[in-house]
Parts: C-alpha cells; structure tokens; sequence
C-alpha cells in the first residue's frame, strides 16, 4: 500500500482529494492529516489517520510516500519543497506556485529519479482528451482553439482572506480557474510561441483580474483565442478544436464525461468512458509510482500551462505581445505574475 498523506483539510481535500483515494483504496491508504486547525483536521481524518498541526511533524513520524498539498497557494512552495526532501512525492493542488521562479524551485527538489512533483490537472486526464491527443495528425493539421472558461464567483468566495491577493494566490481567474482549460488546449496543440492579452478587475473587490482576454500564436502555426472570468451568470467550460478536416468540441463545467465531447469526424470514439476527476489524475499518479516513473503533470508537462499564464500576465500588464522564449529568469513576470506592477485599472479609471 502507498501511504499518503494530506496537508489542508479545507473543501477541495474534503470533496476532491478524500473521495480520490477512497476510489483508490486497493492500493493507497491515508495515514495522516495535517492542518493549522487541528479540528478540521480530525473531521477529515475520519478516526482512521494521524492528525497533525505540523507538516514537519507529520513527514517525521509518518513516513509518508505520497503527500497531497491542498493548502492555500502561498504555501505550497515551503510546503512541496518540504515534503520532497523528506524523500515523498507531492501532488499539489493549482496553482502549485505563485509564479514560475517559485515552480522552478520546487522542481528542483526532486530526486534524478523521484521523488516527483505533480500538479492537479485533472481536466487533462478525461477519456475524451485521451483519445484526442491518441488520434495525432488523423484529424489533420491544427488551425484554431477556442478555449473558454466562463464561472461565476461573487463577493462572499473573495471573503476568504487570502483570496484575491498577489501576495497570496500569485494572480486571479486566470492562473485560479481557466488554467485548467489552458493546460488541457496545451496538451492538444502544443506549445505556445506569442500571446497577445488584457485583464482587468472589473467588478470584484479584489486585486487581481476578474476577467481575461487573450490570443495566442502555437509553435505549430495554429492559433487560439483564450477567455476567462469569474462574472458570467451562465457558468460554462468550452474548448474547440479546428483542425484542417475535423472540428471536436468540449461543453461541460466543472468535469466532462465522454457525453460531453462532440466531434464533425468519423473518427471520433473514445474506446471507454472515463471522467475528468482527481481519482483519474490520481490513478495515473500511483500507477506512475509503482513503475519508479515521472508521473504526468510533473516536470516540463507541468511547466507548460504556467508559462503560459505568465505570458498572458506579461502581456496584459506591458500592453504588447510575448513571445515565449522572454519568459526566462531576466523577466520580472517570471518572479511575480504582475511583473511587480501589483494593479490593474478597476472599471472607470485611466
């Protein structure tokens, strides 16, 4: 059995990450939980695994093999760096990093081979984008993606203290929510090469942006137009893609199942039915441990969407297109994801 372990008993280690490794429970046990409030801690340990108020205590007693980081993201980089050294693989929920110098860091404190690190993208890993990414050049060659990420999230979600904050969450929807439809385009079109971008907060009190536009140029010639928001009363995630003999097409929320898919080719048809969910990513991870392999969502896989968020960021707060090859270690954006600029114009100023 694999020994897993939960720092933040918050509601995405409660509704995601506890019914993941339930689903799971042929091959991983968790054996600890760690949490500031020792309280929700114990609720989430359930009677049957260790409760700590400490990480460093709980990675010294228990040993664990896996530990999953659901704690709020200005955390994550002491936390993940933290319990790769004590020799555990992390799963970190996103954004794993407040930027890409911080994921950068704890990418290097893997081991040559493991422990890993591996950032949820469960959106990735439904049987639909499967057999999309399977089907290769058979669909032709890839024009245009449309990907958009349309929620909605009001004033009492940016209650929480540490929501809506650079110093905290490192940006707002962009990096928060629509990276997930982000990294799922990515998996299917490949890298990015320039990206062309606004934001702004246009109606919640917050820092950060509320909404983000951008358009995109692929290392493939393709190109792509990206929308985010957390304004939009008729919540939707949709992806499109163009290729030069098929259009596939992807409508859901939160999760997709195959239903969810659509497709103008022949074909198109996934073998099998596997939703997008954190015990999909979750099996592929254990499965990935047994082997002694790189997991999916780690290391440069991981790296892809976050790079490219930085280059929207970049582009949204220069006023001019990025290319990828200048996001490096020279730009201010690779150590802040608002390049130190900390604002956007709110609606109504100049």
């Amino acid at each position: 059995m694999i020994r897993a372990a939960i720092v933040g008993a918050g509601a995405i280690a409660a509704h995601s990450h506890v019914p993941a490794l339930r689903a799971h429970r042929d091959r991983v046990e968790l054996v600890a939980v760690a949490d500031v409030d020792e309280s929700r801690a114990r609720t989430l340990a359930g009677g049957n695994a260790a409760v700590y108020a400490d990480l460093g205590d709980l990675l010294a007693a228990e040993r664990p093999d896996l530990v999953i980081v659901c704690t709020p993201p200005y955390l994550h980089v002491d936390q993940a760096i933290e319990a790769l050294s004590a020799g555990a693989w992390v799963w970190c929920e996103k954004p794993a990093a407040l930027s890409l110098a911080e994921l950068d860091r704890m990418a290097a404190a893997e081991g040559a081979g493991g422990p890993y690190l591996s950032v949820v993208y469960q959106q990735r890993f439904g049987s639909g984008a499967g057999h999309l990414r399977a089907l290769g050049g058979a669909l032709g060659r890839p024009m245009l993606a449309l990907c958009q990420t349309t929620w909605h999230r009001g004033e009492e979600y940016y209650s929480v203290p540490y929501r809506g904050k650079w110093a905290t969450e490192g940006g707002g929807t962009t990096v928060l929510h629509g990276v997930h439809q982000m990294d799922l385009m990515l998996s299917v079109f490949g890298d990015w090469a320039e990206v062309r971008a606004m934001a702004g907060r246009l109606d919640r009190p917050i820092e950060t942006e509320d909404v983000s536009l951008a358009m995109v140029r692929f290392e493939n010639g393709a190109m792509g137009s990206v929308v985010t928001s957390v304004l939009s009363p008729r919540e939707e995630s949709y992806l499109r893609f163009d290729f030069a003999d098929a259009t596939v097409e992807l409508r859901h929320l939160y999760g997709y199942g195959n239903a969810d898919w659509t497709s103008t080719s022949p074909l198109w048809s996934p073998p099998e039915d596997v939703p997008s969910s954190h015990a999909t990513q979750l099996g592929l991870l254990l499965d990935a441990y047994e082997r002694g392999e790189r997991p999916p969502a780690s290391g440069a896989d991981a790296r892809r969407a976050m790079e490219f968020v930085t280059g929207l960021y970049a582009s949204a707060f220069t006023g001019r297109p990025v290319l990828r090859k200048e996001i490096t270690a020279d730009s201010p954006f690779y150590h802040r994801l608002d390049g130190g600029v900390e604002t956007f114009f709110a609606a109504g100023e100049s």
